[in-house]
């Protein structure tokens, strides 16, 4: 009995030991500058949003957030270079919906993005928005819908490449819909845009931010947004699922760290990542962007990662997407 006493209060004093490493840990967490990659180019959506809550996270952790922009191959790059990175705490990645379709875009990527990262928050999600020519004889998503089944072959998709986010929509829809567009990709958003503005392409499932001047001006017509809601910014606009029930498409980024990062430290980065969604200049700053704060605990944003992930290996299985 007097052994069993010693055992019992032997392993109490380890585990107390323990957690109070573990807590000391997360206190003294961080120690030096962070760093958070964005597997972008300076300036997109992406490396914004990043910069904005670097800037908060600096202030709140009181060192600094460095933002690293390592853009290419569907932010892939960027994404191993944070999976085989120390699981300290110290390097994060900005993961996005790109992250998700690349993970069945790519073959024989060094990185598995369920496997190798700890999810830890989620930060915005933004609509894509359905636009077309004025000039097309459409003006609402079923109206679109039967057209291009009354026109098959005559529907050109406009992308900003193979694999993009607006590729992947379009191709949800075509999957959803049966519409049959015909995916034409472009060198990037602009070009994409400068095709429907000019009539080289019929339609396109394009950025907020890219489209919403055009919209206002008139010179596109907006035929729905992607979210599973109406988006506040045009609510007026359809959502496409009012029309194909079940359809989402919504450009999403979150933040992720090296598989087997401290609990802990995840824990203290998601309480302030979450407190900067919810303060009132950030939320404004983001929404001029056309953002929605997208709050999340770890496990949530896991969830979500793994349901995208499924989602759009789906889509990329039934559209045969080829990435060179």
């Amino acid at each position: 009995m007097l052994q069993r006493r010693q055992f019992l209060r032997l392993t109490a004093s380890i585990a107390g030991l323990a957690i109070a490493s573990h807590s000391a840990r997360a206190q003294s967490y961080p120690t030096r500058p962070l760093r958070l990659i964005v597997g972008d180019a300076p300036g997109g959506a992406p490396d914004i949003v990043a910069r904005v809550m670097g800037q908060w996270l600096s202030q709140r952790l009181g060192e600094p957030v460095v933002v690293e922009n390592r853009p290419g191959a569907g932010t892939t790059i960027a994404m191993e270079m944070v999976a085989k990175a120390p699981p300290d705490g110290y390097t994060l990645a900005v993961v996005s919906t790109s992250a998700a379709t690349s993970a069945a875009l790519y073959e024989k990527l060094d990185y598995d993005l369920i496997r190798d990262f700890a999810p830890v928050a989620g930060l915005v999600r933004s609509p894509l928005i359905m636009v077309v020519d004025p000039s097309f004889p459409a003006q609402t998503v079923p109206e679109f819908i039967a057209y291009a089944k009354a026109n098959p072959g005559k529907i050109n998709m406009a992308s900003a490449g193979n694999g993009t986010g607006p590729h992947v929509a379009g191709e949800l829809f075509n999957m959803m819909s049966g519409s049959g567009m015909v995916h034409v990709p472009f060198r990037g958003g602009p070009p994409a845009l400068m095709a429907v503005l000019g009539g080289q392409a019929q339609v396109y499932f394009v950025a907020v931010s890219s489209s919403i001047e055009n919209i206002r001006a008139g010179k596109l017509r907006a035929l729905a947004v992607t979210t599973a809601t109406r988006w506040e910014g045009l609510p007026g606009v359809a959502a496409v699922s009012e029309f194909i029930p079940g359809y989402e498409a919504s450009i999403w980024f979150g933040v992720g760290s090296p598989r087997g990062t401290p609990a802990e430290i995840v824990e203290k980065l998601n309480k302030e990542i979450n407190a900067g969604l919810a303060d009132p200049e950030i939320k404004a700053r983001l929404a001029a962007l056309g953002d929605q704060t997208m709050p999340m605990t770890p496990v949530e944003f896991g969830r979500l990662v793994v349901g995208e992930t499924e989602k759009w290996a789906k889509v990329v299985k039934f559209a045969g997407v080829k990435v060179e």
